[in-house]
């Protein structure tokens, strides 16, 4: 019965239920983009605009394909965004322990925590992220067996990716998932703590910066994240699409490159990047503005140290 008072008396509690609420409401906010992202990566032909798919999506599957795997983020962003807020905390300032405890961590720290948040939260997204694509892209790519199956939601990808492919088939794209992550967030909470400082100075020690300021160094944080990873982010997309139970296009994120390059040209690799970074703004913004102000409504604006995540992104 004192479970949950007792749960969000601490700082772990607040921070898990308040990064839901972000995480929500950027996931909600930017899926539809990202579904457009992700069709834009995959289509293997011409440069098709990020409006000619949108509308032949909607025009071909409804308003509701925009939304086709949201189940599968949205099941995980308050897990996810709750193990991102507390190893973040915890780097950030193991990463320079010469900084008071009651001041902020330096940007050094923030980098470097960041660096590390990205990496060990990647354990998760991976899979969340390989079910999402499998989904978004679902009757686009030409694989008859995983076409047969008909897969009905986030459940349905992963028993028949697990009954396919096995653990391994799960953390398909595990590895370049890391190598984007790791870099991504550390230029994410580097820019957003120096953004928001620049705009409200002494905020990051107050932790009363306005919307404003939430609104638009959490934006700018999205757009240099997702600009420092995108080649790697295109051939995440690429090897998670595929599956052993059609013919494999590529053997790997170097085979990826050498062969998207080669038929594709070099543009191939920015190929959906003004779609991504236009959602980026979006999501990190409805993110930010989430976080903070379901900490000051629901915890009666106690005071807190405020971290966040993207790859909601």
């Amino acid at each position: 019965m004192d479970f949950w008072p007792e749960f969000l008396a601490n700082s772990w509690g607040k921070e898990f239920v308040a990064g839901g609420f972000g995480g929500v409401a950027g996931v909600v906010s930017g899926y539809p983009l990202d579904t457009v992202r992700i069709r834009q990566q995959q289509s293997g032909g011409g440069s098709r605009s990020a409006f000619s798919i949108f509308r032949n999506v909607v025009a071909k599957d409804g308003v509701y394909a925009l939304y086709k795997g949201m189940g599968a983020p949205l099941a995980s962003v308050t897990i996810q965004n709750a193990l991102v807020f507390q190893t973040y905390a915890l780097l950030s300032r193991a990463c320079d322990s010469s900084v008071h405890p009651t001041d902020p961590p330096s940007y050094k720290g923030v980098f470097l925590g960041a660096f590390g948040t990205g990496a060990i939260q990647s354990l998760i997204l991976s899979p969340v992220e390989l079910v999402k694509i499998r989904l978004q892209l679902q009757g686009i790519v030409p694989n008859k067996a995983e076409q047969a199956q008909n897969f009905n939601g986030p459940t349905s990808v992963v028993k028949g990716i697990y009954r396919t492919e096995g653990l391994r088939g799960i953390y398909r794209g595990l590895t370049v998932t890391v190598l984007r992550d790791a870099p991504s967030y550390a230029f994410y909470f580097f820019t957003y703590e120096y953004v928001r400082e620049q705009l409200h100075p002494g905020c990051r020690k107050s932790g009363q910066e306005t919307c404003k300021t939430m609104l638009m160094a959490g934006g700018l944080a999205g757009v240099a994240s997702w600009t420092c990873c995108y080649p790697l982010d295109v051939v995440k997309t690429r090897l998670q699409s595929q599956s052993p139970s059609s013919p494999l296009k590529y053997n790997g994120i170097v085979d990826c490159l050498q062969k998207s390059v080669r038929q594709e040209g070099y543009r191939v690799l920015f190929r959906g990047l003004g779609t991504a970074v236009s959602r980026a703004f979006v999501v990190n913004g409805a993110v930010f503005t989430a976080y903070e102000t379901s900490l000051r409504l629901i915890f009666n604006g106690n005071k807190h140290e405020t971290v966040l995540s993207d790859h909601t992104i």
